[in-house]
């Protein structure tokens, strides 16, 4: 399962609207090969449902997963921060065992 929280559900809807997709569009997750810490997130809108994707929904908002990256991010949280600390979406991974400084990418 992966978990969003209100803050990145009201960001999520606030960007899907500002560019111009509609509701079909989902939010994907992928976890990719980079950054200083061996693994990086990636989010994009996609209408596109894949048959090996895993569909997942919380609060409203569906978020689809490849088979591959849900190894990664079982459990995971989807946040969004607007704090002087930084601004952006960030992942509250149980499974990473060392993430960098900028929160973008981890280790497991």
């Amino acid at each position: 399962m992966i978990n969003v929280t209100d803050k990145a559900k009201d960001r999520i809807i606030e960007l899907r609207e500002k560019e111009g997709k509609s509701n079909d569009h989902n939010i994907r997750v992928l976890v990719q090969g980079g950054g200083c810490s061996g693994l990086m997130y990636d989010l994009k809108f996609d209408a596109q449902i894949e048959s090996a994707d895993e569909v997942f929904e919380d609060k409203g908002i569906k978020i689809l997963v490849d088979k591959k990256s849900l190894l990664y991010l079982l459990g995971t949280t989807l946040d969004f921060s607007d704090g002087l600390n930084g601004k952006g979406f960030q992942f509250i991974n149980p499974n990473a065992t060392r993430t960098c400084g900028c929160g973008e990418s981890f280790s497991v």
